[in-house]
């Protein structure tokens, strides 16, 4: 195993789609993959949003152990990129749990919502494999992607509000999402990973890399 600190953790945040393999219900048995939009949760996990229409929700009910690949390569080169295949479990959760940090990644998502025949699951990992490259590969237990405790919902709540009111904020700089690691931004249209120098451990140092990360985007515009 030859993998880069935190390398697995951050790919989770960096895309906005992911391939789920499903079992099959019809032919039985078959792997039955569907690309679709997720959000990482607040342990970075998977979290997804389906009809119960979809064959793949039916087929989540049926038997919840799935696979999940999630691959980064802008510029197109995929076996060159990362990827991590995730094994695990889907559960239904419950949407005021997750909702509001879900549509601040997808908010075109609202109207799905509307709909009402939509909910979300999230993955427990059981195992990953992540390959970074020739020779940066490995498997890990799904407990070891991340000890530590994750920022409390009210925490990052209180941090979406302390950086969308920061008189130093790029105006069309978003906080989407929050963690020890890194923070998720929009800018524009575009989604990107700021990855902290050091782990953030407590709130202070939360603020401390929320105002580095808002210093070098304006030193870079």
């Amino acid at each position: 195993m030859n993998i880069p600190a935190h390398a697995p953790l951050h790919l989770l945040h960096q895309a906005a789609t992911g391939t789920l393999a499903t079992h099959s219900r019809q032919p039985e048995g078959f792997p039955y993959p569907s690309i679709l939009p997720f959000a990482p949760d607040a342990r970075h996990r998977p979290t997804i949003l389906v009809s119960r229409l979809a064959e793949h929700t039916r087929n989540l009910q049926a038997d919840a152990r799935a696979g999940f690949l999630v691959a980064h390569a802008p510029d197109g080169d995929v076996l060159n990129g990362q990827r991590v295949t995730l094994l695990g479990s889907f559960e239904m959760i419950d949407p005021a749990a997750v909702v509001r940090r879900y549509l601040r990644y997808h908010p075109d998502a609202e109207r799905y919502l509307a709909l009402g025949d939509f909910s979300f699951w999230a993955m427990t990992l059981k195992r990953l494999r992540y390959i970074g490259g020739f020779g940066a590969m490995g498997w890990l237990d799904g407990d070891e992607l991340d000890p530590l405790a994750p920022v409390s919902f009210d925490d990052e709540c209180a941090l979406w509000a302390w950086f969308d009111a920061h008189p130093q904020r790029p105006c069309d700089l978003e906080l989407l999402g929050i963690d020890r690691y890194g923070a998720d931004l929009k800018k524009g249209v575009l989604r990107s990973r700021f990855v902290f120098e050091t782990v953030a451990k407590d709130t202070h140092s939360l603020h401390a890399a929320l105002e580095d990360c808002m210093a070098r985007d304006m030193s870079d515009s």
